[in-house]
């Protein structure tokens, strides 16, 4: 498995199933049929495509996103429920995190309140990305 298949297979994954239960249930169903190899290449895939989100500005909007304080466990919890917002939405994420301000999850989880608020949430307009 590489970066392509692991994204195809959670796009595949947000096709066919539907809300947190049913997504994690069909993708652990979808994995145990797969070689063992291809398992643990499916984890090595996670593992650096999470990496790449651990950034201080993507720590701040999830800071933001989790009503003000977000623990070093809660932003590695944030960055698998990034992976599962799609690779465009994490794509987009990581280069910019202000552009997760405009993702319909996290809307709905703010009860629309980012977008009410615009600009003084603070998802707009912060410093360039450092990684840490």
């Amino acid at each position: 498995m590489n970066t392509d298949s692991f994204w195809e297979l959670i796009e595949e994954c947000q096709e066919l199933a539907h809300g947190r239960g049913e997504r994690l249930a069909w993708l652990r169903g979808e994995l145990s049929q797969r070689p063992l190899t291809e398992i643990v290449q499916f984890q090595v895939c996670l593992d650096q495509v999470t990496h790449a989100a651990f950034t201080w500005d993507l720590w701040a909007a999830a800071d933001r996103v989790l009503g003000g304080w977000c623990s070093e466990d809660g932003f590695c919890y944030f960055g698998l429920w990034m992976v599962e917002l799609g690779r465009d939405s994490f794509s987009h994420a990581v280069a910019d995190p202000d552009s997760l301000a405009d993702a319909p999850e996290v809307q709905r989880l703010e009860g629309g309140a980012l977008e009410r608020a615009g600009t003084t949430t603070g998802l707009r307009g912060r410093a360039s990305t450092t990684s840490h």
